[in-house]
This record gives structure tokens, C-alpha cells and sequence, in this order.
């Protein structure tokens, strides 16, 4: 019997409205903020089964966790811990969510598929969580029957978490059971590299980014102007530029990479001194002594048309560096270290008295001089950093306080003791000639610095010679952190391939003791052969 056209059609909307019911969809928040969705049945309908899970999984290693820098707590439980199977372990963050690029990079390094949900056995997850009681940068990795857990705060934290897994994985084929709790010690971490006097290319800097990724440090700072060359193009001065220096889309990939990777670069344009580039463009601005003497690269601090033109280039690359912090110099400028500043430079000692007065000196003169840069990058809205010996004591002009000092020496003339700047309130990060200068060719009594040296004697509170700070001084809010320079005064010296691996232990070994204050478990030779297992480069 033929069924009524109004039959028909009552049936036909009958069905689709339990259809649709049956996959009426609702978004959910997740740890990380980010809406995820799930179907939810109607009435009557059999909940959908929770993805298979895979059997026959390889089991993890046993014993704890083998990285550098080492993870500084581990708590071991029983059962199989995870490794990676092939054609199974995926990496699970929500799709189109902020741990995209954490979680795309992992699946790569482990060969994995991604996914946006449903973490089942043999996968990494990846969590933000802006509860987790982890720490800017710390993470939390619960490995459990062949299941990974990496949660953290930011996803810095997140990345660092895959950091200790990618490591576990190439030293020991994956993650034993139980759960890594880990933070660093400092929270500025870094490598400082000299392109000024060697034009490194820009996949050899692209590829210590990753090394430096790798080993959980996190800030680059990259001096580019010197005597002898500015090695980034400049758009508001393009002829203090090099011939070979990188070009903006250069950098910016470079930047771009960096960002990726959780790594602040740092740019410097140094001054008063080391100023030499800049100086063969605009020579009115050298300055000159009494007796006639141009000294190299320094220039002429009476001059307001010179702090203009240095004031340009710290905007222009201010905006161009994303970070917080843009280092300004301030040494080894001949003018305040001579015996004599006044009768050797009597035009700047003259100026010094017209501006503050009858017993201001050339030493105040060079203060305002970077007081006035450090503004300069303040009103960039970012915070400066300067060396220890451009931070005069006494006098009618004192350096101002918002900013950071990096202390590298103590040889200068009237060197003042770390305690003197940390004492004033300054916060002083630690690039130790004694200890974090790489400089090629090894001139003026410097030598190459072992891993070795720093793994056994360093910590980021010895910040001159061998002996540490006084204990009041010595944690995070003091000394935030450190970095390795290398610097080309004789550019030829090494090639880049010997410079890449001359520096790859005394990196390596900086990791570990920025990471963890406590003295490191292993010898020196059982850490050389980890990082070579573990570490890229």
C-alpha cells in the first residue's frame, strides 16, 4: 500500500532531526584555554568507543632520565615507560592551537603523525596548563604504560618538556615510568656571538640557535657593530652597513627561527667606543685628542649630532628585535680609560663642566652618554643592558638604574669589584672573561675556555676571577643568568666549522650549571660522552 506524500515527508523530517541530535556538537574548554569539540549523543544512542589502543608496544628505558642539561627531579614509579613505535606513536595538541609549532617540531624529530585529540597508548601528549605550579619555563612529563604526558605553564615550558624527550629518546630510546619534574635555576641563558669582526653566515647562526634550543638555552645576544664591520643592512643609515652584511629578510628569518625555538635575541650596537664602521661613514663625529690621535672607533661624546645618529640605530633595531632587552655597550672606551682623560681630552673635559658643572670630569661625560642611549631603548620600551666598565663610579653623574649590567671584566682602569654593582641594586648577568670568553686567535693572554673548566669550577655567582660572591648575592634575582661570548678579534684565527666545535662543550657545560645550581652528578668525561649522544650540533 503506497504510503501519503504527507507521510512521507513527516518521516523524512523525523529522521533528520535525530540525526542531528545524535551529533549535536559542544565545545569544551581545555587546560590550555584553547575550545576543543566532542559529539555528544542524544538519547538512547550508544556512546562512541574510546580510540584502540595499540598493543605490543616497545617498553622504555629503566633508570632515570639521561639529558643536559640533567632534569633536577625525577620521581621513578613501576611499568613499562614509553618509547616511540614506528607507524603508531603520534603527537597530540589541539589543532590550530598555540602548541602547534611544539607539537609539529616533536613529530617530526620523532618521525610521528599528529593529532588533534584522543591520546591513547604510544603517543605524547602535549598540555598547557596555566595552573600547573611548573614555573615560566618549567614542565612536567608523566610517562605511564607506554603513554607520555608533557605539561607545563607557557609553552615555553611545553617546549623545553619536549627538549628532555627528544634527548631521552636519541640517548636511551625513550622515557622510563614515572614522572620528571624540572625548572631552570636562571632565567636568562645564553650564547653572545661577535659577527662585527667575522661575517658568519646566516645558516651557520640558524644552526647554534638550534644547538642552543636544544640544551634549553634561551637568549642570543648578537653583537653586529664594531670596528670592524656592521654586519646587518640599516635602512635608516644604510651606509654604515658592511658590504657583506645580512640583509633585513636575513635576519628576520633568523629572528622568526629564534622565536620558534623560545630564544631571545639580543642586539648590540656598542658605544661610545667600538664604533669604527659607523666611524668611516660619518668621520666628523671621531674623536681626537690633544696631541692629535684618532683613537679607533671612538667617538666624539660632546657631540649631540653623534648620540642622534647612535640613537637611530637603536630604535631601528629595536623594532626590528622583538625581545625585551637591547644591549647599548658602554666599553673599553678610550677617553675614561686613559691615566690622564682631562689634559688628554680637553675639549670633552670642557664640555663635561659646561653641562654639570666645575667638577664634572670626561668620566661623567661618557655616563650621560650612555644614560642618555639607555633612554633611548627605555622608550623603545625595551630594557638595556651594558657592560660592567661602562658603569663609572663617584662623580657628578651616576649611571641610572634601569638597567642591566654584564659583567665581563675586571682589568679595567679603576675596575670595580661584582659586589660594588650588586650591591647599587643592579641585576648583573655573568660573561666571565675568566671563564665564557671564546676569543679567536687568543690574544691579549686569553685561552680558549674549556667545558671542562666551566663543568668543575664555574657558577653563574663567580663573576670575576675564581672566587664566587658573597652567598646574600648569589640566587636569580641578583645574577639572572649568563651567556658564552664568542668573540673574532682575530677572524681568521678559525674557520666556522672549528669555531661550531670548539664551543660545543663550553655550551654545553654553561647549560648545565645555569639549569641546575647543584653540583652535577656525572664526571666530566661521563658529560662529554652524554652530550655527544644526546645533544645537537
Amino acid at each position: 500500500m503506497r504510503e501519503a506524500p504527507w507521510r512521507i515527508i513527516a518521516l523524512v523530517a523525523a529522521a533528520l532531526v535525530i540525526a542531528a541530535a545524535s551529533t549535536m556538537v559542544i565545545a569544551e574548554q581545555a587546560g590550555d584555554g584553547t575550545a576543543t569539540q566532542r559529539a555528544t549523543p542524544a538519547a538512547g544512542t550508544p556512546a562512541p568507543s574510546p580510540p584502540e589502543s595499540p598493543t605490543d608496544l616497545p617498553d622504555g628505558p629503566e633508570g632515570a632520565p639521561r639529558t643536559v642539561p640533567a632534569v633536577r627531579n625525577f620521581d621513578a614509579a613501576d611499568g613499562p615507560g614509553w618509547a616511540p613505535a614506528e607507524g603508531v606513536t603520534r603527537v597530540v595538541a589541539a589543532e590550530d592551537g598555540p602548541l602547534d609549532d611544539e607539537a609539529d617540531r616533536l613529530a617530526e624529530e620523532l618521525d610521528a603523525d599528529r593529532a588533534g585529540n584522543g591520546a591513547r597508548d604510544g603517543d605524547v601528549l602535549l598540555r598547557l596548563d596555566k595552573g600547573a605550579g611548573t614555573g615560566a619555563e618549567g614542565y612536567r612529563i608523566e610517562t605511564e604504560d607506554h603513554r607520555v604526558t608533557v605539561t607545563a605553564r607557557t609553552q615555553a615550558g611545553v617546549f623545553y618538556g619536549t627538549r628532555t624527550v627528544v634527548q631521552s629518546v636519541r640517548g636511551a630510546g625513550g622515557l622510563p615510568q614515572g614522572t620528571i619534574e624540572d625548572r631552570p635555576d636562571r632565567p636568562q641563558r645564553g650564547l653572545s656571538l661577535d659577527t662585527a669582526r667575522k661575517p658568519f653566515t646566516a645558516d651557520w647562526i640558524k644552526d647554534r640557535l638550534r644547538e642552543m634550543a636544544d640544551l634549553k638555552l634561551n637568549q642570543f645576544q648578537w653583537h653586529f657593530s664594531d670596528d670592524q664591520g656592521f654586519r646587518i643592512e640599516s635602512e635608516s643609515h644604510p651606509e654604515v652597513a658592511s658590504p657583506d652584511a645580512l640583509t633585513k629578510d636575513e635576519v628576520e628569518e633568523i629572528i622568526d627561527l629564534a622565536g620558534e625555538l623560545h630564544i631571545e635575541v639580543v642586539p648590540e650596537i656598542d658605544s661610545p667606543g667600538h664604533l669604527g664602521a659607523v666611524l668611516a661613514a660619518y668621520p666628523q663625529f671621531q674623536l681626537v685628542s690633544a696631541s692629535g690621535e684618532e683613537p679607533r672607533g671612538a667617538v666624539d661624546i660632546a657631540d649631540e649630532d653623534a648620540g642622534k645618529l647612535i640613537d637611530d640605530l637603536l630604535r631601528e633595531y629595536a623594532d626590528l628585535f622583538p625581545g625585551d632587552h637591547v644591549h647599548v655597550g658602554g666599553d673599553e672606551y678610550v677617553a675614561a680609560t686613559v691615566s690622564d682623560p682631562e689634559s688628554t681630552y680637553p675639549d670633552l673635559a670642557r664640555a663635561a663642566r659646561d653641562r654639570f658643572g666645575d667638577g664634572a670630569s670626561v668620566r661623567d661625560l661618557a655616563t650621560a652618554w650612555l644614560n642618555d642611549r639607555a633612554e633611548t631603548v627605555r622608550d623603545a620600551g625595551k630594557t638595556p643592558q651594558v657592560w660592567n666598565d661602562g658603569m663609572h663610579a663617584g662623580g657628578e653623574v651616576r649611571p641610572d638604574h634601569d638597567r642591566e649590567v654584564t659583567y665581563w671584566t675586571g682589568r679595567e682602569i679603576g675596575a670595580r669589584p661584582p659586589v660594588e654593582y650588586l650591591e647599587g641594586g643592579w641585576k648583573v648577568l655573568n660573561l666571565s672573561s675568566e671563564y665564557l670568553y671564546y676569543v679567536l686567535g687568543e690574544p691579549n693572554d686569553f685561552t680558549y675556555p674549556t667545558g671542562e673548566r666551566i663543568y668543575e669550577e664555574w657558577t653563574p655567582a663567580v663573576l670575576r676571577g675564581t672566587e664566587a660572591v658573597p652567598e646574600e648575592f648569589r640566587d636569580a634575582d641578583h645574577i639572572p643568568g649568563a651567556r658564552f661570548a664568542v668573540w673574532c678579534d682575530l677572524a681568521d684565527a678559525q674557520t666556522e666549522e672549528q669555531v661550531a666545535e670548539g664551543i660545543r662543550l663550553p655550551l654545553a657545560a654553561l647549560a648545565q650549571k645555569v639549569w641546575d645550581p647543584g653540583e652535577p652528578e656525572l664526571s666530566w668525561s661521563q658529560f662529554t660522552e652524554l652530550t655527544g649522544q644526546v645533544a645537537a650540533g
